[in-house]
């Protein structure tokens, strides 16, 4: 089904709502684990179709590479449907599974030796602007807009940042600001507990803000980087 924004007159939903709608979407997904643990293949479809979108957000948190991410996510789904039968529903289908994701990722990164990548690549003055306003508030800057391609270029920036921190503080990221994972879930996904979670999130956040700092502290001190920002013009 095709998302329909709110309209203005529209008033938001009240906590209860919220809670309610929770709580039947819980029931329902509920319904289809059990018929997929019965064989039904629909059901199991169901399932990806629901969360294919979160797996490969987590799974590219970690793998720099669109390829490996999808490769990856892929093999998370398809483990987690031959492993379907011993899922014991005491947690969320949907944790069980990015935890699995997430496990695919590490696995990958021991098998292949693959070393995070950092990005190297100078920024124009107008670059170094978005990003400073977008990692100082990283979740309201990935919002939708209406300039699609300001909102594209801002999102590569972003990404470049991201390149630079550690796979976990990057993934821990990725979840909370990109794909609206609670602190819980988080913490239930990457077995940690809610304060190490929170305070991991503090520190990358702070950690991108540096980064920006010293790519524009770079720029300032940096004659040939001068003359080429001045030279683009």
């Amino acid at each position: 089904m095709a998302y329909v924004p709110k309209t203005a007159e529209e008033p938001p939903a009240s906590p209860g709502d919220r809670a309610a709608l929770k709580l039947a979407a819980a029931k329902a997904e509920r319904e289809l684990v059990l018929r997929a643990q019965r064989g039904d293949s629909a059901a199991y479809e169901e399932l990806v179709r629901i969360h294919q979108q979160r797996v490969l957000a987590v799974v590219g948190g970690i793998l720099r590479r669109r390829e490996d991410a999808e490769d990856v996510a892929q093999q998370a789904l398809a483990k987690a449907y031959f492993s379907l039968r011993r899922f014991d529903l005491r947690s969320a289908f949907g944790t069980w599974l990015y935890k699995i994701a997430v496990n695919e990722c590490w696995d990958y990164l021991r098998k292949k030796k693959v070393r995070r990548l950092v990005y190297e690549s100078d920024l124009s003055e107008d670059q170094l602007h978005q990003v400073a306003t977008a990692s100082e508030s990283l979740g309201q800057e990935l919002r939708p807009r209406e300039n699609t391609a300001l909102r594209l270029e801002q999102r590569q920036l972003l990404d470049e940042l991201l390149g630079e921190l550690d796979e976990k503080d990057r993934l821990m990221l990725v979840m909370k600001e990109v794909e609206g994972f609670s602190v819980d879930e988080i913490g239930e996904v990457l077995g940690l507990n809610v304060n190490t979670v929170k305070v991991r999130l503090f520190r990358a956040r702070g950690r991108l803000v540096e980064l920006h700092r010293r790519r524009h502290k770079k720029r300032q001190t940096d004659p040939a980087m001068g003359r080429s920002a001045a030279g683009s013009h």
